[in-house]
């Protein structure tokens, strides 16, 4: 795990190797055992080093190929690399490392863009090809690696962190209105946009080719890969199914556990982290385990569960892991938001300052830390969702359906009102459309409910598990931190994908038929949160954790932050909000705000999340709009 950046003057000018430097300088936390900056003429390519495999000066990057033609910066873990290595050696190649990194450098040099799809593991990647006199960035299938790049006029950067790019002399930085819009309908980014203009997240599954043969050079995205949730042709044998789950999800824990240094796990109380870390604690005894919880002393209603620190040492005593935990309390939120808004660099999906503190645990006893992010999306964990557009009759419908569910924080006549000192800016912006373009080389003929499902796992694969993952990944590596996700293994991925529904969600068969009788009494209950989701991974769990676990209803990280925020945190609630001097303010209509803020301080609407994204957005403009 690392930081890549690089600039490339597509007008010929030479780079400056003080400018690599700069950017490899902005994002150090992603790389403290090493850097590395590499310039030629009008290419710039830098490194920043977490060393994990191999832990000499032989894998240390930027990492030049034997022939000396290609040049490669890397950031992730390729878990199937040493097969592939051995594949590379019956071809004739040979190996100055042990890393995974030279073996993604030969790769590409073997196979081109094709080795990309070859890969099980995460990743970001720059490669230059001195020959050809082409730079190719690519992204893993899932995202979960992000990599930036930014064009303005004849200049060419990206990056691992948009910082980076920002420390180049002479680019504009503006607020991407658009994208704040954007966000502030689906608490999410679904398009590449992102808070600063210019500056694009390389989808997940995409590279970018830029040719400078002939200048000024020529810039092209493709596609590479991308889901495909699908029945199959055939009749579910479900126990030939569970059975084949427990071989692939054994499979995919142990690939992950390749590491020349120490690694842990989090566990939380569910059944994803918990049977990641059984598997783990096989091979790892003593394995070290991490969990947050919450100080409940001033929570109310739903949010006196969300303390799981109880089942999380349950299931350490069970597998044997040497524990340790941290409580967080309402004050945390407000300590950690500037450092928080710094390493995230603009807000995505919900609170995501205990991720913050569950690193920053880890990070004190590991290098590499386990996590269960993935379960959820791949095998249906959030059928509440997913009901609400299984018995659309077709795609315009369901979209419609979908759409306004996922409006998270305001519905379209509050954000016209929050918007309105901007709104003639972002008035051509319709967010139907960004939520439809999700689909648009999507298969949209839909007959069955589970078509629409499979269309609803396919949709937050690409938007809200992607978010996570950007999210993961900022902050382990704001605290030196790399995180793996087994349950995006790719050949567990593919089993997953082609998974009967009815495997997956236990209640479709009477959702529809009540949703047939208009009984709106009925169909109310099924879009309330449950247990009903991921079932065949419940029954593959139960080889690991016990009963009591598999069978619990669903339960995010989250914080008691509807509490904290009429209760311990009002006031902090209120210096930032209603500050007419805030930042926010420049963009969005106090008065609007205000009203909304107050609706949850006063008890009437629970807005959490809303007020989440307000002081996320007032803490994203302070540490990167101050001085555009």
């Amino acid at each position: 795990m690392c930081g890549i950046a690089g600039v490339l003057h597509l007008d010929g000018r030479p780079v400056v190797k003080e400018t690599i430097k700069r950017m490899t300088d902005a994002i150090a936390h992603r790389g403290p055992d090493g850097e590395g900056q590499w310039v030629e003429n009008n290419v710039g390519v830098g490194h920043r080093r977490l060393a994990i495999i191999d832990l000499s000066d032989a894998a240390r990057q930027p990492m030049i190929s034997i022939e000396h033609r290609y040049v490669l910066s890397f950031n992730g873990e390729i878990y199937n690399f040493m097969d592939l290595r051995t594949e590379l050696e019956g071809l004739g190649y040979w190996f100055r490392s042990q890393s995974d990194s030279e073996v993604v450098l030969n790769a590409l040099a073997e196979w081109g863009t094709d080795a990309l799809l070859r890969f099980n593991g995460m990743f970001a990647l720059a490669l230059w090809d001195r020959k050809e006199k082409s730079m190719l960035l690519a992204r893993d299938r899932y995202g979960i690696k992000p990599l930036y790049m930014c064009q303005q006029g004849t200049v060419l950067a990206f990056a691992s962190e948009q910082k980076a790019i920002q420390t180049i002399p002479g680019l504009r930085i503006e607020l991407d209105k658009e994208a704040l819009l954007e966000y502030f309908t689906f608490q999410n980014i679904f398009t590449d946009r992102t808070l600063l203009k210019d500056i694009r997240l390389i989808p997940a599954g995409h590279f970018v080719k830029i040719e400078l043969s002939e200048l000024p050079g020529a810039v092209n995205q493709h596609r590479y890969w991308d889901y495909h949730f699908k029945e199959p042709s055939h009749s579910a044998d479900e126990r030939e199914y569970v059975e084949e789950l427990d071989r692939l999800f054994n499979q995919a824990v142990n690939r992950q556990l390749v590491s020349d240094v120490e690694l842990g796990s989090f566990l939380s109380g569910g059944m994803d982290s918990g049977s990641i870390t059984a598997i783990a604690a096989r091979s790892n005894p003593y394995l070290k385990t991490f969990t947050c919880g919450f100080d409940l002393s001033s929570a109310s209603g739903i949010e006196l569960a969300f303390d799981e620190r109880t089942k999380a040492e349950a299931m350490s005593a069970l597998f044997r892991t040497e524990h340790y935990e941290m409580v967080l309390k309402a004050g945390d939120m407000e300590r950690c938001l500037p450092k928080l808004a710094w390493h995230l660099e603009e807000p995505r999906v919900g609170q995501s300052y205990p991720n913050y503190y569950a690193a920053q645990l880890a990070s004190k006893f590991v290098k590499v830390v386990l996590s269960g992010t993935g379960g959820d999306e791949l095998f249906g964990g959030y059928p509440w969702r997913y009901y609400r557009g299984a018995n659309s009759q077709d795609f315009e419908e369901y979209i419609d359906n979908y759409y306004l569910y996922w409006q998270r924080l305001v519905d379209n006549t509050q954000i016209k009102k929050m918007f309105a000192p901007i709104w003639s800016d972002v008035s051509h912006v319709w967010t139907r459309d960004i939520f439809r373009d999700v689909y648009e080389t999507h298969d949209n003929a839909l007959e069955r409910p589970e078509d629409f499902i499979n269309h609803s796992l396919y949709f937050e694969a690409k938007t809200f598990l992607h978010g996570l993952f950007v999210v993961d990944d900022k902050l382990s590596m704001a605290h030196s931190l790399e995180s793996r996700v087994p349950f995006m293994d790719n050949d567990l991925v593919d089993f997953a994908m082609a998974c009967p529904v009815d495997l997956k969600l236990n209640n479709l068969k009477e959702v529809v038929r009540v949703n047939e009788n208009n009984t709106s009494d009925k169909v109310n209950a099924y879009f309330q949160r449950s247990n009903d989701g991921k079932q065949i991974l419940r029954s593959m769990m139960r080889n690991y954790i016990p009963d009591n676990v598999t069978e619990r209803m669903k339960q995010g990280f989250s914080s008691p932050d509807a509490s904290w925020f009429k209760g311990d945190s009002i006031d902090f609630v209120k210096r930032v909000l209603f500050n007419g001097n805030a930042a926010i303010y420049d963009v969005f209509d106090r008065t609007t705000v205000e009203s909304l803020v107050m609706d949850h301080l006063s008890g009437k609407t629970n807005r959490r999340l809303l007020i989440w994204s307000l002081l996320s957005a007032e803490a994203f403009m302070d540490d990167f709009m101050s001085s555009s």
